[in-house]
């Protein structure tokens, strides 16, 4: 799904780990990651208003947070993967 990032951090007090808030078919969305260490830096050459490309298998909802979570386990800057998340060693 396409994406246009809106804000570099996420709400105050969450404690979602990394990710971003980006704006998709109209509707701003929490975009969150589980990164290694070594995916860090392209995701943080992330800017506002970025279109990006993102896939993902899950969406959640958290009373806590007045948006949906997507867990993005694909994105795609500029026709070029920044994140791809890595599998669990030893599970699903």
């Amino acid at each position: 799904m396409e994406a246009v990032v809106t804000s570099l951090s996420l709400p105050p007090g969450s404690r979602l780990g990394f990710g971003v808030m980006a704006r998709i078919n109209g509707d701003d969305y929490i975009v969150k990651f589980e990164p290694e260490k070594s995916q860090l830096e392209q995701l943080h050459s992330l800017k506002v208003n970025d279109k990006i490309i993102i896939r993902s298998h899950n969406v959640s909802y958290a009373p806590k947070y007045s948006y949906p979570i997507v867990s993005g386990e694909y994105v795609e800057r500029d026709s070029k993967v920044i994140f791809k998340r890595v599998p669990r060693k030893g599970g699903c």
